[in-house]
């Protein structure tokens, strides 16, 4: 474990921009920034947005919804001039953002297929295929159940990269001699993973205390050609959103939103109510948000790779500012207003 101050990355480059906190949070620019006195006064235990909090908000979820969580940081931090008191704590997959003062914590947990499976490493997920553990939820359970706030989040890891891909499922374990592993399509594998997330839920949520949110999927816009533009360039140089009423990308997988729906549905006789923050439709229009060849790495692109989008534009990850910051005005809408 390790803890470190805040401090703000230098912002959007030219041309370009950062999934980091860049340097254009202000106080006071968003409601967001009241999110926070909020926070101090409303929580006594955690907030979760899928990762994890003291008064703290937690989010369980997958690499591109982190950028959910930078966004909310961001916001949250530009009111907190002071370094001395706010910290980040990174221990393994969870991520805590501290406001000492406020005794808050919104935090971000790495579980990207919800259940155990072989992609749980923060760092090193890129498996030739994945494995979930059908009855196997505790290890991440644990660490979100004590929070006030959860918001799950887990689409684009079910989502078909090839035609051919597919959820292989392990039942039971190697140490009790009883392992089995099937092998199903990936929307099944997806109803297995909500069905064990239910039910969990239904025998350990404490519907007075805990507020349960599932973000719908984040649209990515790797095919230009959705719109009328040339696949090769993908979202490269886009600086409009898409204005045709009712756009549906060809990628974008609504019926995983329907069968959340359907599960979480089964809740509601127990007292317990899962919140969709539908940020799907809204996202499809904006081919305009993504870091493209511009995103900040460790190792940034060589030219030859720039001048290549089709293979090195990220037009998955968001923009900051930018289209997350609205996900959170959803979500302080629901906190505040419901």
């Amino acid at each position: 474990m390790r803890a470190m101050p805040v401090r703000s990355a230098t912002g959007r480059g030219e041309g370009g921009c950062t999934t980091t906190c860049p340097g254009h949070y202000t106080p006071g620019s968003s409601v967001l920034s009241s999110f926070l006195r909020w926070l101090a006064t409303n929580m006594e235990g955690r907030m979760s947005c899928i990762s994890t909090g003291d008064g703290s908000l937690m989010h369980a979820t997958f690499q591109v919804n982190r950028n959910q969580w930078v966004s909310l940081v961001c916001m949250v931090e530009a009111s907190i001039p002071d370094d001395r008191l706010k910290m980040r704590i990174f221990n393994g997959s969870l991520i805590s953002f501290k406001a000492l003062e406020y005794n808050a914590t919104i935090d971000f947990y790495w579980s990207p297929l919800l259940v155990e499976s072989n992609s749980d490493n923060p760092i090193i997920h890129r498996v030739e295929y994945r494995i979930i553990r059908a009855d196997r939820i505790e290890r991440h359970a644990n660490v979100w159940k004590d929070a006030d706030i959860i918001v799950f989040n887990s689409y684009l890891w079910w989502r078909k990269q090839k035609d051919d891909m597919r959820m292989k499922v392990m039942y039971g374990s190697f140490e009790d001699g009883d392992a089995r592993l099937d092998e199903m399509e990936m929307i099944d594998g997806f109803e297995i993973a909500l069905k064990k997330l239910t039910e969990w839920l239904g025998e350990n949520i404490d519907k007075n205390k805990t507020r349960i949110f599932f973000a719908g999927s984040s649209p990515t816009h790797s095919w230009a050609s959705d719109w009328g533009g040339e696949d090769s360039n993908k979202c490269l140089n886009e600086t409009e959103p898409i204005y045709k009423t009712g756009y549906k990308a060809a990628t974008t997988d609504y019926s995983l939103m329907a069968k959340a729906k359907s599960y979480f549905k089964t809740l509601e006789p127990k007292g317990i109510h899962v919140q969709i923050l539908n940020i799907t439709e809204l996202s499809d229009y904006r081919k305009d948000g993504h870091p493209t060849v511009f995103r900040r790495q460790f190792v940034p692109l060589t030219k030859k790779q720039i001048a290549n989008p089709a293979s090195y534009a990220d037009c998955t990850h968001w923009c900051l500012p930018g289209v997350p910051d609205v996900w959170n005005e959803f979500l302080y809408g629901y906190l505040m207003y419901k």
